[in-house]
């Protein structure tokens, strides 16, 4: 199982920002308007992660045992471009900082093996 599936952390822990034409079908856009908030004429956020304690309104999970996007398809670049630590090859500090706050260990080159990452 992709460690991701049982972690959560960084979906319960970052800001999700991102240019409003994600949101947008006449502009290519996937993200479902409903589940975000506008931060500023430019951005918008994911709804919840713009609190003091985030937590995506697209995430359904018990952080650090079970974990799911809802949107997963659809779910906004910038959440695209967070690597899990070592999934790639190499650490990623923003999931060690996320697993870190929830009080989870960070991902090691040995929670990869055996995995299909893909």
């Amino acid at each position: 199982m992709h460690p991701c599936l049982s972690c959560g952390a960084c979906c319960a822990h970052y800001r999700v920002s991102f240019h409003w034409s994600e949101a947008d079908p006449a502009f290519g856009g996937t993200v479902p308007a409903a589940l975000t908030e506008t931060m500023d004429p430019h951005r918008l956020a994911m709804r919840g992660t713009w609190a003091r304690r985030p937590r995506c309104i697209a995430l359904e999970a018990e952080i650090g045992v079970r974990s799911r996007c809802t949107i997963h398809p659809q779910r906004p670049s910038v959440c695209r471009e967070v690597a899990a630590s070592w999934e790639a090859g190499q650490p990623s500090p923003q999931c060690d900082k996320a697993r870190t706050a929830h009080g989870l260990p960070a991902l090691t080159p040995e929670d990869w093996l055996g995995r299909v990452t893909s």
